[in-house]
């Protein structure tokens, strides 16, 4: 006996083996998701921290400088700069500001907490400028060595203001780089940890269901796999019996006659035929005519006629009545059936009815269809010389894979196949299909309706 070992069916992995793979594709996925959802955390945060900046650098600006910002600030009046000194380091003692100057539109410092740079002229950059000219607030980050800062790296604000006379002037507003950043840190540590526990929640969830998942398509793997095996197994056994069908029946009885015919024609005087020889020969020819026909069927089983199942049997039930049985037939609810359940019990009937008339030799047959609840039941009885249950494991031995071959196809849907019988009792043969066929694979189906033909 052949068995099929494909080399992707033995590549095939455990249920484990999948469930793993998937699992660690998930993980690997949920971390890749964490560092983009991190990095967008971030980079909210620091944008987030960049507008606080501004925020805090306008209140500076409008709140604490711009009414302080008079004639005597201009003119270097020394009570007004220290008043404003003051105020200014108020607002850094509870503030990321660690320094601010104020300059003029042509970049003189005119004050500033560093009191070295005051008079000083400094070329104004382009945030510094688009602020002073458009009274808005614009921040830049630029490396530097001011005393205060974390990192040595300052953010500084360019606030555009006023003063009392109308005359434009830049607030140049020092905070802490490192404190901004902070903030974006304190961002991530807010919404990436709960991200990345619930993408890991989500994943621990779906490895129940990827386990599941698996064990059904290995299951569903493995079922193909016997289906297709066992397809091969009767089909070898068919072609044995076939050809030993062919062997003890048809070539004998051919050999006979050839060996009758060349005794005849040896023996024979006077250039007379026998009549009695040529009618036993064309019996004996037309014998084995039938027995051929016969193994082509079994090589093609016919398909389930268009007309349905009920006209089917009425034809099977026609070709018994001509060999002289008695045939009972109600299929009264075979057109209530759904083509696939009919097509399975008609494959089964044609099976049972060619045991009846090539082993049991009844006398009478009844055939009887019911529609009963999930399952479709076909019943088949005949009064014929019967069978030892016990011998029938034996025979399927040596090839004979009727009644055997049929009860698997049936197991294979979830149908059975019962099969009561005595030597000199008759048959009974009970087959359950269930109406539910239709939506079971197709190959499988199909290879169970027009499955290869058998004896008993």
């Amino acid at each position: 006996m052949r068995h099929l070992t494909p080399t992707a069916q033995r590549r095939q992995p455990t249920v484990t083996t999948s469930v793993v793979r998937f699992t660690v594709a998930g993980v690997v996925v949920t971390l890749a998701l964490a560092v983009v959802l991190g990095a967008l955390a971030r980079s909210a945060g620091l944008e987030q921290g960049m507008r606080s900046a501004e925020r805090v650098a306008r209140v500076v600006a409008h709140g604490v400088v711009v009414p302080l910002l008079g004639p005597a600030l201009v003119d270097a009046d020394e009570a007004a700069r220290a008043r404003l000194r003051t105020d200014v380091a108020a607002v850094a003692a509870s503030s990321p500001v660690t320094g601010l100057s104020v300059l003029a539109d042509d970049g003189e410092v005119l004050w500033s907490d560093d009191r070295s740079l005051v008079g000083q002229q400094v070329d104004l950059p382009a945030e510094a400028r688009e602020a002073l000219a458009e009274g808005s607030v614009v921040s830049a980050v630029v490396d530097g060595d001011r005393p205060g800062t974390s990192d040595g790296t300052l953010l500084e604000v360019y606030v555009g203001v006023r003063d009392s006379s109308g005359r434009p002037l830049l607030v140049d507003v020092h905070q802490d780089h490192a404190a901004v950043m902070d903030e974006a840190s304190a961002a991530w540590w807010t919404f990436a940890p709960p991200s990345l526990a619930a993408l890991l929640l989500l994943q621990l969830v779906q490895v129940p269901f990827a386990w599941r998942l698996a064990r059904q398509v290995r299951e569903h793997q493995e079922s193909e796999a016997a289906a297709l095996q066992w397809a091969v197994d009767a089909s070898e056994a068919e072609r044995r019996r076939i050809a030993g069908e062919v062997h003890d029946g048809v070539v004998q009885d051919l050999t006979g006659i050839t060996f009758e015919l060349d005794a005849a024609r040896r023996s024979r005087t006077g250039g007379e035929d026998d009549p009695e020889l040529v009618t036993r020969t064309a019996d004996r020819l037309r014998q084995s005519v039938a027995e051929l026909r016969t193994l082509l069927v079994d090589l093609n089983p016919p398909r389930l006629p268009d007309a349905g199942l009920g006209p089917a049997l009425d034809v099977l039930a026609d070709g018994l009545r001509r060999s002289g049985a008695r045939v009972d037939l109600d299929v009264r609810d075979a057109d209530r059936l759904p083509r696939p359940v009919a097509a399975l019990l008609y494959r089964c009937a044609l099976e049972a009815l060619r045991n009846v008339s090539a082993h049991s030799g009844a006398g009478h047959v009844e055939i009887t269809v019911r529609h009963a609840g999930r399952y479709a039941t076909l019943v088949v009885d005949d009064d014929g010389r019967g069978f030892d249950e016990a011998l029938l494991a034996a025979r399927g031995a040596h090839g004979h894979v009727g009644l055997q071959s049929l009860g698997d196809r049936l197991a294979a849907v979830g149908g059975t196949l019962t099969a009561a019988s005595a030597p000199g009792d008759g048959t009974r043969l009970l087959v359950r299909v269930p109406l539910d066929l239709a939506g079971s694979s197709a190959p499988l189906t199909a290879a169970v309706a027009e499955g290869t033909g058998g004896s008993r």
